[in-house]
């Protein structure tokens, strides 16, 4: 049981005492800083069920807490609320609990517990991914990191897009302006190759359509008509009917962006657990419609198109195939979330990640597979986002306007140089620690810059403001956790012993270990909300309580032995929250800065 579960069972057992009542909750709350005090009790509350003065009900539960708790050490009342100090023994007890606790805070999963499949990334194999990507990418992989802390096994996975019309686009470009260039001819990525022959098409196919304007046709009809479009339809007609060449190419391009996708994960430091393909689950789900039909699930109207109707819903309509009995998107999404539960058994939820442009989207996927009856269906996710913004404004992939991730990263590693070099913070590292450090600060600014901020709201992403090294920034959080290495390395003598129950704490350790208490629950919350935000804050709130734990008490200059090793193991325990906080960010620390 923890104190605060404690404080509420005695606080009950002291009003059932002193006035023989009852009361349904106890409200406690971190006590403000401006009063003396750890855990404050609501008075006002219990004026419900208990008439009287909150002031003379405070002292009086304050009495009977001092005399039957061992770990309350004294209280004071201040206008109804009843500040409880907790005492210095209870905080070192802690203390000693967890110090050599390796990743503290994490929880194992409970036996027989179901897993959880998290979902990001999910390309277009058409183009490089970008900035965009970037965001989704961080967010996901840090939520399944988060989900794994707190306790639950984690499947991560995508669902790479590697057929359709803009695939086609691609390749019909490449076949035509391409002079049989490759990637190891060109030097380039494959993903850029290939993202390279996306934003040709759309500028031949731009000219096709001027060029039957100044003719005298319509535009509608132009757009629909160019050639060059015509050509890529009927490119996807042929792959569709596995014609060989179309399907040659097709395997051969997508391999080139392969490559360059998975440079890319690498450089960013996410992975999958699992790949799905669109080309193996586009046609999933149709048997699915046809048994929700013949259930009532779904209905077929004159022209023989099937839907559901979710007006009861306060949504509408849904096409879920089409008149000619092809699939739409939904059907595939339908179909791929049976098929993930079906490859992983111990699967009980899914998590997708996904900006907040498909929020309607994943409303109707979710309510739909409930109808249908799955039982998991109830444990279904829609991790929505905002999108990511420059100073220079709205990213388009046609039209080749898009931030490339390699090159914000590659920029990312460079801001950090700038910023570095002027501050003279990396004097003394060799060529390749340095730039290996700032690849490490440039990541960690990128990563904490998007993660802080919840996910819901937009983002406008400014690579110089993210790397400043003061405020709530990542590398503001890494040059804590190298100067508390740097202690550590100056520390000649064993800190190692428990740290004594009768030791006196200072004010700033007291506040240090109140701050690593809560470590725990923000990652059950974290989890919870699905939110690295509260991951990315809280590491925060903790570092600003150490700075100002350093400034305020001398750690290898104490006066007396016992407070040199109690502040030395307070530090090393900051400094490994710190890193087990960034971790789940993807974020790791440098052990010189």
């Amino acid at each position: 049981m923890n104190i605060q579960d404690i404080i509420v069972a005695k606080v009950e057992e002291a009003i059932k005492s002193i006035y023989n009542k009852e009361i349904e909750t106890v409200e406690l709350q971190a006590t403000r800083k401006e009063f003396e005090g750890d855990i404050t009790v609501v008075i006002f509350p219990m004026l419900r069920t208990i008439k009287g003065n909150p002031q003379h009900i405070g002292e009086e539960i304050g009495a009977y807490l001092v005399a039957n708790v061992a770990e309350i050490a004294k209280f004071n009342v201040v206008k109804g609320f009843l500040n409880l100090v907790i005492s210095d023994a209870f905080f070192v007890d802690f203390f000693n609990s967890i110090k050599k606790e390796k990743h503290y805070g994490y929880q194992s999963p409970a036996p027989g517990s179901k897993a959880v499949m998290v979902e990001y990334s999910s390309p277009n194999t058409n183009k490089p991914l970008h900035l965009g990507h970037i965001r989704n990418n961080l967010l996901g992989y840090s939520v399944a990191e988060i989900l794994q802390a707190s306790g639950r096994k984690v499947y991560k996975t995508q669902i790479i897009n590697d057929r359709g019309i803009h695939i086609c686009k691609s390749m019909l470009a490449w076949q035509k302006f391409g002079n049989g260039e490759t990637p190891q001819s060109t030097g380039l990525k494959g993903d850029k190759l290939v993202g390279n022959y996306y934003v040709a098409f759309d500028k031949a196919y731009k000219a096709q359509i001027e060029e039957m304007i100044a003719n005298g046709i319509d535009k509608k009809v132009a757009e629909k008509e160019a050639p060059l479009l015509l050509e890529a339809q009927e490119m996807l007609r042929k792959w569709e009917a596995g014609n060989q060449e179309v399907v040659n190419l097709w395997k051969t391009m997508n391999g080139w962006v392969y490559e360059g996708f998975n440079e890319t994960y690498k450089n960013l430091g996410v992975d999958f657990d699992q790949l799905y393909y669109e080309s193996d689950t586009y046609l999933l789900g149709k048997d699915v419609v046809a048994d929700g039909l013949q259930r009532g699930v779904f209905f077929k109207k004159e022209d023989g198109s099937v839907w559901i109707d979710l007006t009861d819903e306060d949504l509408d309509e849904k096409i879920v195939l089409r008149a000619d009995g092809t699939a739409v998107y939904m059907t595939q999404d339908i179909g791929t979330a049976i098929q993930r539960i079906k490859d992983y058994p111990d699967v009980g939820g899914l998590v997708y990640t996904v900006g907040n442009e498909q929020d309607y989207h994943f409303k109707v996927l979710f309510l739909i597979l409930k109808k249908l009856g799955f039982d998991w269906a109830d444990n279904l996710y829609h991790l929505s986002y905002g999108m990511v913004d420059l100073p220079s404004g709205k990213m388009k992939s046609r039209e080749g306007t898009v931030v490339d991730a390699d090159d914000l990263i590659i920029e990312m590693s460079r801001t950090a140089e700038e910023i570095s070099s002027e501050l003279g913070k990396l004097d003394g590292f060799s060529n390749k620690g340095r730039q290996q450090l700032y690849k490490t600060i440039g990541l960690g600014a990128l990563k904490y810059y998007i993660l802080k901020v919840d996910p819901k709201k937009r983002i406008l992403f400014d690579p110089k403001e993210s790397i400043d090294f003061q405020g709530n920034t990542g590398p503001f959080i890494q040059y804590t956790y190298a100067r508390i290495q740097s202690i550590l390395r100056k520390a000649d003598f064993d800190y190692a012993q428990p740290i004594d129950n009768n030791y006196h704490l200072h004010e700033k350790e007291r506040e240090l270990i109140k701050q690593l208490q809560l470590f725990p629950e923000v990652i059950q919350n974290a989890a919870s909300n699905f939110s690295p935000a509260l991951i990315a804050n809280y590491v925060y709130d903790l570092v600003k309580e150490f700075n100002s734990f350093y400034q305020n008490v001398s750690i290898l200059g104490a006066e007396n032995t016992s407070e040199k090793i109690t502040r030395v193991q307070l530090s090393k325990k900051v400094s490994e929250i710190i890193a087990d906080a960034l971790s789940l960010l993807g974020i790791t620390v440098p052990e010189r800065m």
